[in-house]
């Protein structure tokens, strides 16, 4: 059994969290300051973002305002011990987002908790002697543009692909594009939601192992795209950046299909203990 201490993990959780407030993925701002052939709107908005994440990191300031929503994926080991591991998750966020936006209210009095907590925590279980916790911080405009579809096994591919193009073409412009798309294919409702949220932790370009899994990352790329959208709904050629699915099995009688949209801001990061 592998002992870890929750101070440990509050510690390293806590710096972790920081880092990504200040520091989205520097893929994502190399590729904005790459961009051509887009409109000319599009590509000077694109220059803008990458500056502005330049200028986040070289002065230690959030880079964006809506520092978001603390959500973790946490993947625990059967082999593994830590007495207050939700409490140091819990710590961690607090202390993290100390000098930042509180964003957590009650849904239905609106009372704001006032240090960004509870987070939401997603838990997978595994053997051996493994924890990992993964951070995302997810931004209100993005985070609306949700969708859930419930298709038919009949639907198929294509109507996945339909499902999904579809929903980033009602809410695209509003998730602050260009976006990272997230799909989850599978389990049931909320499997699929929490897998489309876990696609967006995956390093950018990196595309599912499946190669049918592949191949339909790459044919919903090609066709987000094609749908004009642009930087900054500026018009162009680069709606989205990426789009990662993750799948599991669901009911023969289903096809749940969840669709998350991650702006451009992407703010993820892993810790492994």
């Amino acid at each position: 059994m592998k002992t870890i201490s929750a101070s440990e993990i509050r510690r390293r959780l806590t710096a972790l969290i920081k880092t990504c407030l200040v520091v989205p993925d520097r893929e994502v701002t190399k590729k904005l300051s790459s961009l051509v052939g887009d409109t000319p709107a599009a590509l000077a908005a694109a220059k803008l973002i990458a500056e502005n994440n330049v200028i986040a990191e070289t002065t230690n300031a959030f880079c964006c305002q809506d520092t978001g929503q603390a959500v973790f994926f946490v993947k625990l080991g059967d082999g593994v011990f830590c007495d207050g591991l939700r409490e140091a998750i819990e710590l961690a966020t607090r202390d993290a987002y100390a000098d930042a936006r509180k964003s957590v209210a009650d849904p239905l009095t609106r009372l704001n908790s006032g240090d960004n907590t509870p987070p939401i925590i997603e838990t997978e279980l595994v053997k051996g002697d493994v924890l990992e916790i993964s951070f995302l911080a997810k931004g209100a405009g993005s985070e609306n543009m949700t969708k859930l579809y419930m298709l038919t096994p009949a639907d198929g591919r294509d109507g996945i692909i339909r499902s999904v193009v579809a929903a980033v073409e009602a809410g695209g412009r509003n998730a602050c594009p260009p976006l990272v798309v997230g799909v989850g294919i599978g389990g049931v409702s909320e499997t699929a939601c929490a897998l489309a949220k876990k696609a967006l932790l995956r390093p950018l370009g990196a595309h599912n192992e499946r190669e049918d899994v592949k191949s339909l990352e790459i044919e919903l790329l090609k066709r987000i795209n094609a749908l004009g959208i642009g930087v900054a709904a500026l018009g162009g050629k680069t709606t989205a950046l990426a789009v990662n699915a993750e799948v599991c099995p669901t009911h023969i009688g289903m096809l749940p299909v969840a669709v998350n949209l991650q702006c451009h801001s992407v703010r993820h990061g892993t810790v492994k203990f």
